[in-house]
């Protein structure tokens, strides 16, 4: 039976040790926080576009594929400098973790590209707080086609918004196929950005989304790896295909020697 407190006892009902709300689930934690505010670990500068200044954690979704098509047709390059990318997308707000996803070269098929693959994804395991995650894909005639990417990246979008691990997801990609996705992370009461270029940007994912952070050339330059523009000796093998909705799939299978490191 709870103790009740005498007269002479000099605690008072504030003392009374509360229950934490993280025990009671995403959506009374979001609750919790929009009521009782956060006046702790405030970020540095002013958080942009957001209501409450409480929204200060940021996991960042990179659809590996799509933002590399997207940088070569929008900036002619793709040397992304990942640490600084993230950076630049979290503006001021503290980094959780981002993920990256892309599909497994197949060193038999290919045996460049899977070379080239492999020393671009061991500088992304090298970079602080970021994951990487691969899927596999199947072919359909000549053609390569990504199998369990969406799926992937969607999971662990809503796992961690349920998790309640952080406030802001920011989701790198153009691709429709994740509307609902953000739609039901936005649900869980998360505030979740899609990062695109408006060239790139499915109206269906755009209009789902909390705040669009759209993408220009500009907003690149200080954020290349290397002051060589490497795509312009690097011969293109393969050709992506695309379905008018965001989405960059599937690439037809080159047997030449490539240099395209991100794929």
């Amino acid at each position: 039976m709870p103790k009740r407190l005498s007269h002479g006892d000099s605690r008072g009902p504030s003392s009374a040790p509360k229950a934490h709300p993280f025990s009671e689930g995403p959506l009374v934690v979001a609750c919790y926080h929009e009521r009782m505010g956060n006046t702790q670990d405030e970020p540095a500068g002013d958080v942009k576009h957001e209501p409450g200044r409480h929204l200060k954690r940021v996991a960042i979704f990179i659809d590996g594929s799509n933002l590399y098509h997207s940088l070569d047709e929008n900036c002619k390059r793709f040397d992304l400098d990942f640490a600084a990318f993230a950076k630049k997308l979290c503006d001021g707000r503290s980094l959780y973790r981002t993920y990256y996803y892309n599909v497994q070269r197949d060193p038999e098929r290919n045996p460049q590209a899977y070379l080239d693959q492999q020393r671009f994804l061991g500088a992304l395991y090298n970079t602080a707080y970021l994951e990487v995650r691969l899927g596999g894909y199947k072919l359909r005639g000549d053609v390569a086609v990504e199998k369990g990417i969406d799926i992937m990246l969607a999971t662990d979008l809503l796992r961690l918004a349920w998790s309640d691990l952080y406030d802001v997801g920011i989701v790198v990609s153009g691709d429709g196929d994740f509307a609902y996705a953000v739609q039901a992370a936005k649900d869980l009461g998360k505030h979740v950005v899609v990062a695109a270029f408006q060239a790139n940007l499915s109206g269906e994912l755009a209009n789902v989304a909390d705040d669009r952070q759209l993408f220009v050339p500009e907003y690149f330059e200080e954020l290349w790896s290397s002051k060589r523009n490497p795509r312009k000796s690097a011969p293109r093998v393969e050709q992506q295909q695309s379905d008018g909705n965001g989405r960059r799939r599937g690439w037809r299978l080159g047997r030449s020697r490539s240099t395209r490191e991100s794929e």
